[in-house]
């Protein structure tokens, strides 16, 4: 069954009852889209839903919204999500090594987003510290405590819904840092795998992070090359969506990198636009259209200043852009050509004039 169109939800009896109500409650620059999730919701009593399916949809958007009110006094602040497994202890070496990541991570002015349960999540806030922290807490059936890091924080939300929780982690941040983990952290770091890989996430830095000597995500990765990439049932290009290694000032490198010359893209219309921190050189705008004309439909790539339809971003308006016809396919390759942008060399862990 198919979604309903703008025009059938314009014609719902109570439109000016909901238009009426938003301006009662103060009115707003963004009544269209509140006027279209408040539209829905008169109309589940003529579908009949039933009193179960109502308490999911009131949850959800309860925790949605007040997630989004938590983070958004830190919108402009980029932040580091970290995933690793809730039985570590403290004396394991996955565990010191994501105090460390997460301090050092934090000394470059990102914060840290975890679960807020024990073993690397605990150790996450225990770098970054309780004024660096956001936890992301799961209520479960045997009841997960927030560790004591961050637990009366006003910056940590508790969770009803795995959907919810996993939507606020890549919402938020702008790089995902996995350590040993069970199902949970597989589940956490092949949905940001997929998400990147579809395009329905942002591209950012995906990293995989084992303790000097520990062959966890070692043979993760041999499983991924032999079973799904020798197979093709991924891309050999979707290789750049990750990477691994067991040095956390490599991991800081790469996340400072990203962020060196690329800021943010969005979508105008059927045109992909990289906002840049700063202008490309004519020459490494040539040399992009030569190597990654494949991913380009039609045209070229351009350097150019923001489009009218990204007016309602006055904060970037500013910074300039590259603007292409992306085949919106291969996501894998859009990352190497972010890499490319930023002057990352991934082989070596450095960056090379960009």
């Amino acid at each position: 069954m198919s979604m309903p169109t703008q025009h059938e939800m314009a014609e719902n009896p109570a439109d000016d009852l909901i238009a009426d109500l938003i301006e009662v409650a103060g009115g707003s620059t963004h009544a269209d889209l509140i006027k279209e999730i408040v539209g829905p919701a008169v109309t589940l009593i003529g579908d009949g839903t039933s009193r179960g399916d109502l308490k999911i949809i009131n949850a959800a958007v309860q925790e949605l919204r007040y997630a989004f009110k938590v983070f958004a006094p830190y919108r402009h602040v980029r932040k580091v999500t970290i995933f690793g497994s809730a039985r570590l202890r403290p004396e394991d070496e996955a565990y010191k090594l994501a105090v460390l990541f997460a301090r050092r991570i934090t000394q470059e002015g990102f914060m840290v987003i975890t679960g807020a349960g024990p073993g690397i999540m605990q150790a996450g806030h225990e770098g970054a510290g309780r004024e660096m922290s956001f936890g992301v807490n799961i209520r479960l059936p045997f009841e997960q405590v927030a560790n004591p890091v961050i637990q009366d924080d006003p910056k940590l939300i508790n969770f009803k819904y795995f959907f919810t929780r996993k939507l606020i982690f890549v919402k938020e941040t702008g790089a995902i840092v996995l350590f040993p983990g069970g199902f949970g952290t597989h589940d956490e770091g092949f949905e940001a795998l997929t998400l990147m890989q579809t395009g329905k996430g942002m591209p950012m830095p995906l990293i995989y992070m084992d303790p000097p000597g520990d062959p966890y995500w070692d043979q993760w990765r041999d499983y991924v090359e032999e079973q799904l990439i020798r197979r093709g049932m991924v891309s050999p290009e979707d290789r750049n969506l990750f990477t691994l290694t067991d040095d956390p000032e490599y991991a800081v490198r790469e996340i400072k990198t990203f962020y060196s010359v690329y800021h943010s893209l969005r979508y105008v219309r059927d045109t992909l636009v990289l906002r840049l921190q700063r202008r490309l050189s004519e020459e490494k705008v040539e040399a992009l259209n030569e190597e990654f004309k494949d991913i380009v439909v039609s045209g070229r790539i351009e350097q150019r200043q923001a489009f009218p339809e990204e007016a309602n971003e006055p904060a970037i308006r500013h910074l300039p852009r590259l603007a292409f016809k992306f085949n919106r396919h291969y996501f894998g390759l859009l990352r190497a050509l972010i890499d490319r942008i930023n002057g990352w060399d991934r082989s070596r862990g450095r960056q090379v004039c960009p």
